[in-house]
Order: structure tokens, then sequence, then C-alpha cells
């Protein structure tokens, strides 16, 4: 067995107490809440206190904690994410007609994060202290500083309402339109996107900036190499593992941030499934996002470790 797939494996194995862990604190965080699904069961009416009884007996409610919790998690192990108590619907049936838009919105904040990180970063570092250099480090810093949701905002402001480019909200399938569907994706993936890349543009230029002082680097431009060869070959995935460590962190912004976009740009997504659920107390739906997006992270982050062995040899090699 090959010592990377030794560490992968101790990666996955790692990943069942986390799971567990998460699951858990969801489960206590939904129980010990003052939301109580058989009120919101009978929510606009008056119910009895017999009818709420039989509504908790019928639904385990009742039962002793422990029991309700190993319930939970038989559930879970079988793809059951419960029983919205308004609809009376499958939560997995809502949350997997919710999560597509999700994830096409993540990704493509994802992928634009890392395309303007890397075009910047490396633009940065290697006209450093120069006027480029100076310009990226302002922008990216205001990106830092500036939250999406203020972003998203003068985003519709400006590019929707005033110049008229790009709707101000709502959703078209790409089935339907691909044109139409990227126009309603632009603002939000850029809202969602700008901040994360802002972070990333930093980290990248110093990590291409620490690669290009070392010896390898001018021995390669000395010997005749052309320098955009020697970035594009070498520094560039050198200084990939310091970038990609803080990717996988900021995988948890975006998916997080998501829930705003999509509220913001009333996008049919996880957000608004969770923000109504949260409105009209439907614990289920609420419990059932959280740990959607919970599992989402963590398997992000797996195939971040994944990508962080491939540009890493010396992590490979001490394992070896």
């Amino acid at each position: 067995m090959t010592a990377v797939v030794r560490i992968l494996l101790r990666r996955i194995v790692l990943l069942v107490p986390l799971t567990l862990g998460i699951v858990l604190f969801v489960f206590l965080v939904m129980r010990f809440s003052d939301v109580d699904p058989a009120s919101a069961f009978f929510q606009g009416a008056n119910p009895t206190p017999e009818q709420l009884h039989e509504f908790r007996e019928e639904n385990g409610l009742l039962d002793p904690l422990p029991v309700r919790y190993f319930a939970f998690v038989g559930d879970l192990l079988h793809g059951d994410l419960g029983t919205s108590v308004l609809t009376r619907g499958e939560v997995a049936d809502q949350v997997l007609t919710a999560l597509p838009l999700t994830m096409q919105l993540t990704f493509l904040g994802l992928g634009v994060a890392v395309v303007l990180s890397l075009l910047g970063g490396v633009t940065a570092a290697v006209y450093r202290d120069r006027l480029p250099d100076q310009i990226i480090r302002v922008v990216s810093l205001t990106g830092v500083a500036a939250p999406g949701f203020w972003l998203a905002l003068l985003m519709i402001q400006y590019l929707a309402v005033e110049l008229g480019w790009f709707p101000a909200g709502g959703y078209i399938n790409p089935a339907d339109s691909f044109t139409g569907w990227l126009k309603t994706m632009t603002l939000p993936a850029l809202a969602l996107s700008l901040p994360v890349a802002a972070q990333l543009t930093r980290i990248v230029r110093t990590s291409v900036v620490e690669e290009l002082d070392k010896d390898y680097v001018r021995t390669a431009i000395g010997s005749g190499l052309p320098p955009r060869v020697v970035v594009g070959r070498n520094v560039l995935r050198n200084a990939l593992v310091n970038p990609l460590t803080v990717l996988g962190l900021r995988v948890g912004y975006l998916l997080g941030g998501a829930v705003v976009i999509e509220t913001i740009f009333s996008l049919p997504g996880m957000g608004k499934l969770m923000i109504d659920a949260v409105k009209n107390g439907d614990p289920a739906v609420v419990q059932g996002v959280v740990l959607t997006t919970a599992f989402g992270f963590v398997i992000v982050n797996l195939v971040i470790d994944i990508l962080y062995l491939l540009v890493n040899p010396r992590l490979r090699d001490s394992a070896a």
C-alpha cells in the first residue's frame, strides 16, 4: 500500500468521529431549541392538550433522549432526514430539490475565487513592490473588509437596477437557457466569491514571493529559462500548498454565505429553504439543511486534502 493511500485512508477514518460529532451537535441543538414541532404542526389552529400529546406520542417526541438520538442516526443511515411538520413531505425530497442550485452557486463562486486569486496573486508577486502589486494589494484589502451581503446590495443597485446589465433576482434553469442561467448567477457568484478571492490573492502573493526568492528559481532563470515558464511550471505548483489549505477552510464560508446570498437574490436554493423553515417553525427542515451543508463541507475538505497531497510531494515523501 502506497503512502498516499495510507494517508487518504487515515483521513477517511477520521471523518467517522467527526461526522458523528456533527450529527450529535445538530441533534442536541434542535432538541433543546424553543421550537415545538407539535405547535408548529397545528400552526394557525387551536389544538387541545390531548391533540398535542397525541402528536408528540405518534412522532416519538416523548421518548427518552438517547432513544430519539439512535432512532435519528438510524434514519440518517437510510437517507431519511425526517418529515416536515408543515407539509408532511420528506425533508430529503425538499433538500434534493434545493441542493443543486446551492451547489451551482457554491462551485461557481469557488471557481471565480480561484481564478481571480491566481491571476491577482501571481501578478502581484511578479511585479512585487511596483504599481500593479500596490493596486492589487489595495483592492484585495478592500475586498477582505467588504461583507458579501453588502457587495450583493451594491451590485443589485448599480449593475441590475441602474445599468440593467443583470437581473436583480430570480433563477433560470440552465437546461432552459444557459445564457439566462449565467445572467441570473453572475451577480450572486461574484458577491459570494469576491471576499474569498481577496483573501486568497494575498495568500497566493505571499507564497509566490517566497518561492521566487529561492535559489532554484534564480538558477533556472540564470540558465536561460523564460521567467513565465519557471513560474508556471515550478513556482506556482510549489506555492499552491498554503492557498489550498486556506481554500479548504473558506469552503465553509462559501456554503454558509450561499444561504444569505440566495435570500438576497431570491434564489430557490438551500438558503431560501432554511429561511422559510425557520420563519414557519419547521425544525425537521432546518435540521436537514444544516446536516446536508455540514456533510458537504466535510466532503469538500476531503477533496482539498487529496489535492494537497498531489501538489505537496514533501508530504508524500515524509509519509513514505
